[in-house]
This record gives C-alpha cells, sequence and structure tokens, in this order.
C-alpha cells in the first residue's frame, strides 16, 4: 500500500513540475528569448515586464487620451485613439515592439511589407483571442484554412454585384423611413439640432436587418441593442490581459455576456429554423442574405452528397448572421457619421457633392447606374475612409519562422497592422496627410496611393472584408438621399472626441444643425 502511494505522490510531482515548467515556459522564457531575437534585428521595445507586459501602460494611456476633447478641426486622431502605438513609435522608432501579455508584437508601416502579411493568410494567421471576445462577431472573420474556405464560398453569392443590385430598393426604403424621422423633428423654420449618431445607428441596423432577414429594424431591434451592449462588454476584456480558463470564472461581466449570447441566439435560431421550413415547403424565397446563404448552404452540401463535413451547421449559420447583423452594422453607421461630420466642418465640399447627387438624381431616388458616377461623393468617402477608418488596427500572428522584407520573425511573436497609423502617415501621403482633401482620390485610389497598400480600410488579400461593397453601396445611397433633402452644420453642442469601441466612433455623439433643402 505504502508503495502505491509512493507511486502517486511521485506522479502528483511530475505533474506538478511540468504544469511549472510550462508556465515558466510561457511566462518568462518563451518571451525572453522572442524578445532576444527581436532585438538582435534591430528592433526596438520596452522589456518585457511579468504577465502583464505593456497593457498597464496600454490602458493608462487610452485612458488619459479618452478624458479631453481634441481641437474641433484636427483630423491628427492617432494620438488619441492609438495613444499607445503612437508613444511606442515616438519612443522606439518605426522598427519597434510592444508586448500583449507576454506576447510580442511587431508593428508594421510599410505597405508592402503589409501587403505581404495580408496575401499569406497561412503563415500570418488570426490571433487566438479569449472566446468570449468572439461571442460578438463569430463567423467567416474568426474561421482559418479549410473551414474559412469553404464558408467564403457560401458565402460569396450573397454579395455579389447583382444580387446588391437587388437590395437597392430595401437600402432606400430604410433612408426614406430615416428622412421621414428628421423632417418631422425640424422645427417651423425649417431648422433643427440632432444628434445624427443613433439615428445612423438605427438606420445601419434597419439595413441589415431587412436585407439579411427580411425584417424591419423594430423587428430586429432587441439583437441590435444586445449587441451594442456586447460590444462594450467586449472591449472591456480586450483591454486586459487573457489569463488562460478565466472566462469560466462567473464574474458579472462574464455572465451577461453568456446571457446575452443566449437570447440572440435564440432569437437567431428562431428566424433560421422559420426560414428553413419554408425553403423545404417550396416556398418563394425573399432573396435576402439569409435565404441565399441558407441556399447556396444547400447546394454546397448536395454536390458532396450530404456529407457531415460539408456545408455549415446551424450553430455556423448563426454565427454568420452575428456577424451580418456586426459588421454590417458597425463599419457603415461610423462611416456615415464621420462623413457627415466632415462635411459640416467643410461645408464647401458638401456643396460639391450636393451639387453632384442633383445634376445625378435631381430629386429622384437613387438607381445604381448613377451611384456609379458620383464622382465627387467616392472621393469624399475614401478620404472619411482614409482619416477615420471603422477598424483603426488589425493584427496577425507568426505560425512559423517566417522572412518579412528584411525581418526574420520567429513563430509565436505577433505582428500589428495599424490601419490607422498608415493612413496618416506623411512619409506616405505628403505634408498635408492630416487634412481632409478628397481631390487626392480625383484620379483614383490606384494613383492616390501608387499601387501602394496604403489605404485598407477593408483589410486586404483573400480575407478583405467580404462585405465592402455592401458597406459602400449602403453609404453611398445614405448619403445621396441625405444631401438631396438636408443641409447640415456643426451644432456649438458638438465635441469632437473620436473613440473606439470595436470600431471609431463619436464619444460624445454627432450633434449636427439639419436644415431643409429646397428642391
Amino acid at each position: 500500500m505504502e508503495v502505491v502511494w509512493r507511486r502517486i505522490l511521485m506522479l502528483i510531482l511530475i505533474l506538478v513540475l511540468i504544469c511549472a515548467w510550462r508556465m515558466l515556459n510561457w511566462l518568462w522564457f518563451t518571451p525572453k528569448r522572442l524578445e532576444r531575437l527581436l532585438r538582435e534585428q534591430g528592433l526596438q521595445g520596452n522589456p518585457y515586464t511579468l504577465f502583464v507586459g505593456d497593457n498597464n501602460e496600454f490602458v493608462k494611456m487610452r485612458k488619459e487620451a479618452f478624458s479631453k476633447p481634441m481641437n474641433l478641426f484636427s483630423h491628427d486622431i492617432v494620438p488619441r485613439v492609438f495613444s499607445f502605438f503612437h508613444h511606442s513609435i515616438n519612443t522606439h522608432g518605426k522598427n519597434c515592439f510592444i508586448w500583449f501579455g507576454s506576447v510580442p508584437r511587431v508593428t508594421l508601416t510599410d505597405p508592402e511589407l503589409i501587403k505581404d502579411v495580408f496575401n499569406k493568410p497561412h503563415e500570418f494567421g488570426k490571433i487566438k483571442i479569449n472566446p468570449q471576445v468572439r461571442l460578438v462577431a463569430p463567423g467567416l472573420e474568426s474561421h482559418e484554412g479549410e473551414k474559412w474556405s469553404m464558408h467564403r464560398k457560401i458565402i460569396n453569392p450573397a454579395f455579389n454585384l447583382e444580387k446588391l443590385k437587388n437590395m437597392l430598393p430595401l437600402f432606400i426604403k430604410c433612408c426614406d423611413d430615416l428622412i421621414r424621422k428628421w423632417e418631422e423633428m425640424l422645427s417651423f423654420n425649417g431648422s433643427s439640432e440632432i444628434d445624427v449618431w443613433p439615428f445612423l445607428q438605427n438606420l445601419a441596423s434597419d439595413v441589415i436587418s431587412r436585407t439579411a432577414f427580411g425584417s424591419s429594424y423594430e423587428e430586429g431591434r432587441r439583437i441590435f441593442q444586445l449587441l451594442i451592449e456586447q460590444s462594450e462588454l467586449t472591449m472591456q476584456l480586450m483591454l486586459k490581459v487573457y489569463i488562460p480558463g478565466w472566462r469560466f470564472v462567473p464574474t458579472a461581466t462574464h455572465r451577461r455576456m453568456k446571457a446575452i449570447d443566449r437570447e440572440i441566439k435564440a432569437s437567431l435560431m428562431d428566424i433560421i429554423n422559420n426560414r428553413e421550413k419554408a425553403l423545404k415547403a417550396g416556398e418563394a424565397t425573399k432573396n435576402d442574405l439569409l435565404d441565399i446563404l441558407l441556399e447556396s448552404n444547400h447546394k454546397e452540401i448536395q454536390e458532396h452528397g450530404n456529407n457531415k463535413n460539408v456545408g455549415m451547421n446551424i450553430e455556423d449559420v448563426i454565427g454568420e448572421c452575428k456577424l451580418f447583423y456586426f459588421a454590417g452594422q458597425e463599419t457603415t453607421s461610423s462611416l456615415l457619421v464621420w462623413t457627415m461630420i466632415l462635411l459640416s466642418m467643410y461645408p464647401d465640399w458638401q456643396t460639391r457633392a450636393r451639387e453632384e447627387v442633383l445634376q445625378v438624381f435631381s430629386n429622384r431616388k437613387p438607381d445604381f447606374e448613377g451611384l456609379n458616377h458620383l464622382k465627387i461623393v467616392t472621393m469624399i468617402l475614401n478620404e472619411v475612409l482614409r482619416l477615420y477608418p471603422p477598424v483603426i488596427g488589425l493584427a496577425r500572428k507568426v505560425r512559423k519562422d517566417v522572412k518579412l522584407g528584411n525581418l526574420s520573425l520567429p513563430a509565436g511573436v505577433q505582428v500589428s497592422l495599424p490601419i490607422v497609423l498608415v493612413h496618416h502617415d506623411c512619409e506616405l501621403w505628403g505634408d498635408d496627410a492630416k487634412e481632409f482633401k478628397p481631390e487626392r482620390f480625383a484620379e483614383g485610389v490606384l494613383k492616390a496611393t501608387n499601387g501602394r497598400a496604403s489605404l485598407i480600410p477593408f483589410g486586404g488579400g483573400p480575407r478583405i472584408c467580404i462585405g465592402q461593397n455592401f458597406s459602400l453601396l449602403e453609404a453611398k445611397i445614405a448619403l445621396s438621399m441625405i444631401l438631396q433633402r438636408f443641409s447640415f452644420e456643426l451644432s456649438p453642442t458638438y465635441t469632437h472626441a473620436p473613440t473606439t469601441v470595436l470600431t471609431l466612433q463619436p464619444q460624445h455623439g454627432a450633434q449636427l444643425i439639419l436644415r431643409k433643402v429646397e428642391i
């Protein structure tokens, strides 16, 4: 019996030693080895701090930056929304790295290197994040390898040009509803101060509700509200060091996030099950994103003889629906609100855009062909995406030792693709990089960027945002219809304070004075 206990104790001791070694390797030996390899190549950064890395300084700088507004007409948003990255580059130079917990992340600002990262998804993979963070935007965005390829193939038909053309009436209906609300809010003299930000969020949510699920914003309102709350909770988690297994601790935040996820899943499950039944019964499809997705999925499964490993299961479809909602709402509303704010700051450009819209459409509803002739509007949207990109940065992990330009990156490090830094880089865009000058896109994006990956608001490479055309089409329609009916200027109560809640948003709203335009 004594021998048995000795063996058990020995086994426990071995397990404890293995766990201790793995912990030490994770928290100290691996980070220090990676730090040495990076410094040997001339990369600079703060010395590694056990476990937390640069997180404490990151959170402190972010909090300080968001505590005060910017100058009203300044577009130099990097020190505010990307404060620690900005500080790191000023301190250590462009060839630098920062610490996310125990992992070093190399900052890349060279468009050619960024392009290489985008074009090599097998070498630069998605970063494994806190599983609870994925609750807000799962689906295509979080998949890799064969699963990503299969999902992309199934979803692609929903975003082809012909399908988007068919959705034009839904875009217009949603914009009509918004304009009617604003017209009702105008005072007897035809003007009113309105915080347009929540209205534009509602518009984008209404559009994605109708085009994805055939329901109106009112029906999808609960999902929308829950996703906003989930986004805010997600941002709180992203600012903390990720501890494996911590998500299982039933903190108030964790419990709330799980409850939100259950409620969203239940709502989407009802929508999907009803649609599946309708498809099987041979009922006419609504030709929205969900119908197209389900039809494409069924086709994929049938082509492969109902192989269980092919196609999407119900959880996959729910994940893609959540991504439709999140990405479709967040990015477009961000683009629209900054466009209206900037056109309020620069009335000459607002006038030029309105004249172009009226020349192309007069007082008619926008049509697809006319939208393609909106050169000035397109220039403005590109410049807004450059100065105020909805997503300010991306990151990738190095799967295996890889050569990137003059760098030899070891497996285990990460690379940061700081979109907003690249968009504001004077070496790439000239001394006026921080100024609003849509004319830089007068001859198109290719000419403005000299063919470099220096305008990347939707990412790049094979994994470029699948909803890019959807978002730009919605923005053009909404902006055209707003310009037809209203002129707008900044209210004295507006505070210029860009902030990041997953996407770039106005921290204190977007108070504008709207006036009716008589055509």
